[in-house]
């Protein structure tokens, strides 16, 4: 009886831990848990079971329902290097970066079998189709037209596999190591070029200064040759009429003498000799005699007359007796 009844015990304890490990395993198969960023589609006997479900908790029917969970970040690509060919038959190595996102689950699980490998084919020949309509230079030069490019060509065919392409971006670009030397020999000429321009700009602007300050110069000692002739002028202009004005002066002295202080005809021939005496004392190779010789021989005679009249004293020159002297050349 003892032993009976510890063998039924015994089972009912197994059978215990049975159910309870049924339960434990029907638990873990019924809750899941969804991480952030990401969502999980439901299939029912291997149908889909809408709706998405959400970042958390969810609970699945064991062994009837099947739980995938969708990466819905965005999740950058980075393509391997691949040869394509440009439209001037330029072989290069190109690769690029994708930036895409599921944004529809139902789209992105059923309606292509792999999107990964979908979006990356669909790149490989969008880059040879873009590349292949350009030439080396604007595929060197216009990066941003490549990805914009590149961007329309396969948004079309990923919107309807529920992936939306963000952006996409060109991360290298190399040409053939031949074309990479004809490209620099290109550049140091482009330089040299450029470094010969600027130095003759640059002589050709000091000429056009030296020009320039040249004229300058001259204009202002044209300016200053001008004010110095208008200041000469203007002081041979004052000086002449100082001249002038003190000559006026001199004459209506003169004028004014002679007419108040009754002048003889002694004093006038005095004056004419003293200017003739000037006249010939002077540097002139020439001597001009005025016409009216007898008015010079009247003044003479009007000489001799004053000197006639002179007493003359004992230290003085011989005496002739009183008589009055005979002009030169003349005898008496």
């Amino acid at each position: 009886m003892i032993v009976a009844s510890s063998g039924s015990s015994a089972a009912v304890w197994v059978l215990v831990a049975v159910v309870v490990i049924l339960v434990l395993l029907l638990l873990s198969r019924s809750v899941r848990v969804i991480q952030q960023g990401t969502v999980g589609a439901v299939k029912r006997l291997g149908k889909y079971r809408p709706p998405v479900r959400q970042p958390g908790w969810t609970t699945v029917i064991p062994f009837l329902e099947t739980i995938q969970k969708v990466d819905v970040r965005e999740e950058p690509r980075v393509g391997d290097m691949q040869q394509v060919i440009t439209k001037d038959n330029v072989s290069v190595l190109v690769n690029a970066t994708i930036y895409s996102q599921v944004i529809d689950v139902e789209l992105a699980l059923f309606e292509v079998s792999n999107y990964h490998v979908a979006v990356d084919q669909l790149a490989r020949t969008a880059l040879r189709a873009v590349f292949g309509g350009m030439t080396l230079d604007e595929a060197l030069s216009e990066r941003q037209r490549i990805n914009a490019e590149l961007q329309t060509h396969m948004a079309s065919a990923t919107e309807k596999w529920g992936v939306r392409l963000n952006r996409i971006e060109i991360v290298d670009i190399v040409p053939p190591q031949n074309i990479l030397n004809a490209m620099a020999l290109q550049k140091e000429a482009d330089q040299q070029k450029r470094a010969a321009i600027l130095t003759s700009e640059g002589l050709q602007q000091s000429a056009i200064n030296t020009a320039q300050g040249e004229k300058q110069a001259s204009i202002l000692r044209a300016e200053g040759d001008k004010q110095s002739a208008i200041l000469r002028a203007e002081g041979d202009k004052e000086a002449a009429i100082r001249l002038g004005e003190g000559r006026a002066g001199a004459i209506q002295a003169t004028y004014s003498a002679i007419h108040t202080g009754n002048v003889t005809p002694e004093l006038l021939a005095v004056l004419q000799l003293e200017t003739l005496g000037k006249v010939a004392a002077s540097d002139n190779a020439k001597l001009v005699v005025p016409y009216e010789t007898a008015g010079i021989l009247g003044a003479a005679q009007a000489l001799r007359s004053v000197l006639a009249g002179v007493p003359e004293t004992g230290g003085g020159p011989a005496s002739n007796g009183g008589r009055p002297l005979s002009p030169p050349g003349r005898s008496q």
